[in-house]
């Protein structure tokens, strides 16, 4: 398997900005490893709801996230000012491959990326449910084909 590089910001379409906070911090004086998976939701799932495509509360289909990653090529932490790139890397039927880039404010280097799937599923019974068809068109939109 060959060592990750990091990423470009040109690699990705959509970008959140994100403040760290003091408790991103662990004993090292860094942003902890885990603490980028919340990054991830946090960019992903704002990105949903303001798309309308994410109703927390009361949806019908939920997104599980079923596989996960991340790799880290440099450290920050706080007060670092951050911005997650994403893109949709691959569409299914009832599922999303999100691949994201940590950068700093102004930086075109990733300083970690990952990626992570939704499966989304009925709220109630928790089986998979296609995405209807606005969702794909906006998630299609922010894929690499689409740029």
């Amino acid at each position: 398997m060959s060592k990750p590089q990091p990423a470009h910001r040109s690699a990705f379409g959509v970008f959140r900005s994100i403040t760290t906070r003091w408790m991103d911090n662990d004993v090292y004086g860094h942003v902890n490893n885990v603490t980028y998976y919340s990054y991830f939701d946090t960019a992903v799932n704002g990105f949903l709801i303001d798309q309308g495509l994410l109703d927390i509360g009361c949806g019908k289909a939920i997104g599980l996230v079923v596989d996960t990653g991340c790799s880290y090529f440099a450290s920050i932490a706080f007060p670092d000012e951050i911005e997650i790139g994403f893109k949709v890397a691959r569409l299914g039927n009832s599922s999303v491959r999100y691949e994201l880039g940590v950068f700093r404010k102004g930086e075109d280097i990733a300083v970690a990326q990952g990626h992570f799937v939704h499966v989304y599923v009925d709220r109630e019974t928790r089986q998979p449910i296609g995405l209807e068809k606005r969702a794909r068109a906006i998630l299609e939109a922010v894929s690499p084909a689409a740029g």
